[in-house]
């Protein structure tokens, strides 16, 4: 039985599917306009566990992830490069891309762009304005009434009365009620613009999501997903337009992952505080930032510090030093931690206890190893290997990882391998003295050598 914390309800809730066995699942996308940062990877990758999850324990998932590729922030940014925006996004497009195939996120079922999808949101506009949801202004623009929808601030708990008193609100003299958000913006020289009945100009934030979920989903679906950043306006306006022009509730589960923080502020790149994840990449696996997105439930604020990311490096390690020499993980798995795992996603994807039966395991494995329990040991890899991937980690064969990259001495796999041999030899030959002072050559350059199971296994630390 899956459990879920639904924002909506403020409560957890137990999942129960529109239609028996299928999920509908909408998770916003980024706003691609500069290159990912670590709060962004935060997010792909809580939907993409979410989802790994769900498949994995039978469910048949529809998963939908939106990318905004027009908005005043990419507009912006063009400008000031000195870029056609069409260049803008398809580069960030790739990037990003990029990024999240290094942190091994699954490509979503259905990834559609906001400027695929003009037509449909001038339509849901109008239903709107004919519903008296919406009206025109005086300006060109249009504009969401949002005293027309009478649970406006149900997802947020913000009545209209509070939000108007703790919001500082722009002056417009074109809007009914302050609180209004635009619809559709009005042509501005140099920027795109599409044909609408209102006249030339081009979506408002809020209604693309609105429109690309309808037309992926359909008018109600199961759960829709994002940043808890997002929950007021953009989630609260979605369900404002969506609902009122639908007229039947939009999703019926909202889940919201907690901010990425850094020095007690959210990483955002309006802060400047932030690291990009392509930067990140160049000194850290992608398994390695993965593994740190799923050490916290993905409710929970999550601290990034110096020490973050070499903290999940080694817990890493320890799971795939676990692994080494156990070449083949095809052993019938361990069932109780298979149910242990299960329950522990099943408790709203709660990652951090999942983990642990991860870690349980990497424990059984070199306990029964290191009694001769081979049959045990071999049972407990192929679960911590299964389980692993559950949580986009430990894809990689054992020495793949443990030896990647090259050390402070600059060694090569094969110089590491030559001099390996060669300390087993003067072994053989009981010249410890040249055993030990290749041991500590290797160790100065950063290797680990562990001698088992009569063989010798090392890698980088």
């Amino acid at each position: 039985m899956l459990t879920v914390y639904n924002t909506l309800s403020r409560s957890k809730e137990t999942f129960t599917p529109l239609e028996p066995g299928k999920v509908k699942l909408y998770a916003c996308g980024i706003t691609i306009y500069d290159h990912c940062h670590i709060g962004h990877a935060r997010a792909l990758i809580t939907y993409d566990t979410m989802c790994r999850h769900l498949r994995a324990t039978g469910w048949e998932v529809t998963y939908v992830r939106n990318i905004t590729d027009v908005d005043d922030k990419i507009i912006a940014r063009a400008e000031q490069n000195g870029e056609e925006i069409n260049a803008l996004t398809e580069r960030f497009i790739a990037a990003m891309d990029a990024d999240a195939d290094a942190l091994n996120v699954l490509v979503p079922d259905i990834q559609p762009r906001a400027t695929q999808w003009i037509d449909e949101m001038i339509s849901l506009i109008q239903t709107l304005v004919d519903k008296g949801h919406a009206y025109p202004g005086e300006n060109g623009d249009v504009y969401y009434a949002v005293e027309s929808f009478e649970g406006y601030g149900k997802l947020s708990g913000r009545s209209l009365e509070d939000q108007r008193a703790g919001e500082r609100i722009a002056i417009d003299e074109y809007k009914k009620h302050p609180l209004d958000f635009v619809l559709w913006k009005a042509a501005k020289p140099g920027e795109p613009q599409w044909q609408s009945p209102w006249g030339a100009g081009r979506p408002g934030w809020h209604i693309e999501c609105s429109a690309m979920a309808r037309h992926t989903l359909g008018e109600r679906f199961d759960i829709h997903g994002g940043g808890s950043d997002l929950i007021f306006p953009h989630h609260e306006n979605e369900i404002a337009q969506s609902e009122a022009a639908n007229g039947c509730t939009l999703a019926n589960y909202w889940l919201h992952n907690g901010m990425i923080t850094r020095d007690g502020e959210k990483m955002s790149k309006s802060l400047g505080n932030f690291d990009t994840v392509r930067d990140l990449l160049t000194l850290y696996h992608g398994e390695e930032i993965r593994l740190f997105v799923v050490s916290a439930h993905y409710r929970s604020p999550l601290a990034f510090g110096p020490d973050s990311l070499d903290q999940a490096k080694a817990a890493l390690t320890r799971l795939y030093t676990a692994l080494r020499g156990h070449d083949r993980l095809d052993a019938a798995p361990d069932a109780t931690a298979v149910e242990r795992f299960n329950a522990a996603m099943n408790d709203d994807f709660n990652t951090p206890v999942a983990l642990s039966v991860l870690f349980d395991l990497a424990g059984e494995v070199n306990r029964a190893r290191d009694e001769g329990q081979l049959d045990a040991s071999a049972t407990a890899a192929s679960t911590l290997s299964s389980l692993g991937k559950r949580l986009g980690i430990l894809n990689l064969p054992a020495n793949s990882y443990l030896q990647r990259g090259v050390g402070s001495e600059g060694l090569s796999n094969d110089a590491i391998d030559q001099l390996v041999a060669e300390r087993i030899q003067a072994r053989v030959d009981k010249d410890f003295s040249r055993a030990d002072a290749i041991r500590q050559q290797l160790d100065d350059a950063g290797v680990s050598l562990e001698d088992t199971g009569g063989q010798t296994l090392w890698r980088r630390n």
